[in-house]
């Protein structure tokens, strides 16, 4: 009987590992969303490029939230961070790997950040730059 134990506990290990494989797997294949751009060069500060983004639960994906402009931009989507598994957040080429969601994103200066994730939960999800909603800088993220 224990070598039956055994035995389970052996196949249940290998099934465990063979799905830690498969998810290191998924970050791997991830798909490049748009763009999510703040501003232009022109000097439009308060243009957004690509409002409006549409991803699938269960695929990864890879998105750039970039600022051209020269504002202060405080980038929030906190239920959307809440709703995805975050791989890694990159900033000029330094990965950041954590357990929890971000609060939000700042750019003080032009520059870009990008975050590599799997879209979990189904929904719409806002995203805002605070302090700039009335000027149009809103969106959001659908996970169908």
């Amino acid at each position: 009987m224990t070598s039956m134990f055994r035995l389970a506990g052996l196949c249940l290990a290998a099934l465990l590992a063979a799905g830690t494989a498969t998810a290191l797997d998924l970050t791997k294949k991830r798909q490049n969303l748009p763009d999510l751009v703040f501003g232009n060069e022109e000097g439009n500060d308060y243009v957004v490029e690509n409002k409006e983004i549409e991803l699938e639960s269960g695929k990864a994906y890879r998105l750039r939230i970039v600022a051209k402009g020269r504002q202060e931009y405080k980038f929030y989507a906190s239920e959307f961070f809440r709703y995805i598994w975050l791989n890694q957040i990159v900033i000029q080429h330094l990965e950041i790997h954590g357990g929890g969601p971000p609060d939000h994103f700042e750019f003080d200066e032009p520059g870009e950040i990008a975050i590599e994730f799997v879209a979990i939960k189904p929904g719409e999800y806002p995203w805002s730059v605070r302090g700039l909603e009335a000027k149009g800088m809103t969106g959001k993220f659908i996970v169908k």
